[in-house]
């Protein structure tokens, strides 16, 4: 089956009819994670996830989102390491709450809060976390789980304000990020967006003011300083394939350029 939503296989409105007797063991292991190379984050999480991760855009003219790369290379995730734990201090939400995730319906008025049921911490063996209670009432797990998907859900039509906010100023530009491989071969991700500096102090006193006052100037210098971040990420790469890079001594030297959880929080 072609993956839903990056990570989502099989996913199933969750109901008492069909997942009581169901548990879910999360635990540590992120392997379901470990072949996409970028993951979105909220408008929350910038403060949290600019300390590790280079924070860029993706989309189209339908819409824009704010991603964390997590990989130079297709199907490569540098944060998932060999034990599949996650290899680094904040984990963005959207692999938090996965198995979890809301579905809506055609003209978005309905949310349905669905279950990955082919993730591999789904059980019917009453390991870790049941679903339902023996009289078949929602646990307190699964109420966690669906107030934290619901925070989602509203934290992200926040940031699909803050991004269309971005592409009204005219802020944003395509980029592409430039490296070499551990083997010597050069290589390059494209088909993102960054913010245009230049762009950004060409804006008139009112709308840097209302960037300022919805704290929407932060976010986009948390997302220009997480640009530094691309370094870290070919250590990363040469860490993970045991050999130098070939620009090892110059790791930064134009790496971008532009084409002219129960009970925790989102953040």
């Amino acid at each position: 089956m072609a993956t839903q939503l990056l990570i989502y296989e099989k996913v199933v409105p969750v109901s008492k009819d069909r997942h009581t007797g169901w548990s879910v063991k999360a635990g540590n292991d992120y392997s379901f994670a470990k072949h996409i190379n970028s993951v979105p984050v909220l408008a929350v999480e910038f403060a949290s996830a600019a300390d590790e991760y280079t924070l860029v855009f993706a989309g189209n003219e339908d819409g824009m989102m704010p991603i964390a790369l997590l990989g130079i290379k297709e199907r490569e995730n540098l944060f998932v390491n060999e034990s599949n734990h996650w290899d680094a201090k904040y984990i963005p939400a959207f692999i938090r709450r996965y198995p979890f995730v809301f579905s809506e319906s055609e003209d978005r008025s309905t949310f349905t809060l669905c279950i990955d049921e082919d993730f591999v911490g789904c059980n019917q063996d009453n390991k870790g976390e049941r679903l339902f209670d023996a009289e078949g009432e929602r646990t307190q797990y699964l109420d966690n789980m669906l107030r934290f998907v619901n925070e989602y859900q509203g934290q992200n039509l926040r940031t699909q304000a803050f991004c269309q906010k971005l592409r009204d100023l005219d802020l944003l530009e395509p980029m592409q990020a430039e490296f070499t491989l551990t083997s010597g071969q050069r290589s390059r991700l494209a088909g993102f967006f960054a913010v245009n500096r230049e762009r950004l102090k060409r804006l008139n006193d009112e709308q840097v003011i209302d960037l300022f006052k919805l704290d929407e100037l932060e976010l986009i210098y948390l997302h220009l300083q997480s640009m530094r971040n691309f370094t870290g990420m070919l250590e990363r790469s040469a860490a993970h394939n045991s050999a130098p890079a070939a620009d090892a001594d110059k790791p930064a030297e134009a790496a971008i350029a532009t084409d002219h959880a129960p009970d925790e929080k989102l953040h």
